[in-house]
């Protein structure tokens, strides 16, 4: 991931993009990941390890009902923890994931290495636009979670790409 990443970071440096982290399953990785190389201060705005449902709701504002509608592992929770993540820092971008790394999936019927993503872009003062993704990785649990970390990373691209219309 090494050449993509150095790649990701020009591009956020050449977009104005300032990250902030939203993550569950994956415990900090996907900010760890992108602090691997140097000069990353101007990019990443900071991080939030919010592997409880309390952290979720008390620290980035997660509803509970969305949560008990629609389980942990959730695009909806992806979408609310990115938001969340948005609101209280001074970011433009927020990467998000909600999963199961395992070993075991608990009592849930969700299988193991399923990951559930949220990419949110401020734009302008008011509007949010956020983009949410389910995949299943396999492998052990913390295959799953740099996994699930380097594909968070690698798709901030496509969906600001997406969101600006260039690239197409």
């Amino acid at each position: 991931m090494n050449h993509q990443l150095d790649s990701v970071l020009r591009y956020l440096r050449d977009n104005g993009l300032k990250v902030v982290t939203a993550e569950s399953c994956t415990a900090g990785l996907i900010a760890s990941t992108l602090a691997e190389q140097p000069g990353v201060g101007p990019i990443l705005e900071c991080a939030f390890v919010t592997y409880s449902v309390d952290a979720k709701v008390g620290v980035l504002g997660v509803s509970k009902e969305t949560i008990d509608r629609c389980n942990l592992t959730s695009e909806e929770v992806a979408r609310e923890m990115a938001e969340g993540a948005l609101r209280i820092s001074h970011a433009n971008l927020a990467l998000s994931d909600t999963g199961l790394a395992g070993p075991s999936n608990g009592d849930s019927d969700i299988p193991v290495g399923t990951v559930c993503f949220g990419w949110s872009f401020q734009i302008g003062d008011t509007d949010v636009r956020t983009f949410t993704e389910t995949r299943k990785f396999d492998g052990e649990r913390n295959e799953i979670r740099k996994q699930s970390a380097d594909y968070a990373i690698s798709r901030i691209w496509h969906y600001h790409n997406e969101l600006t219309g260039s690239g197409k």
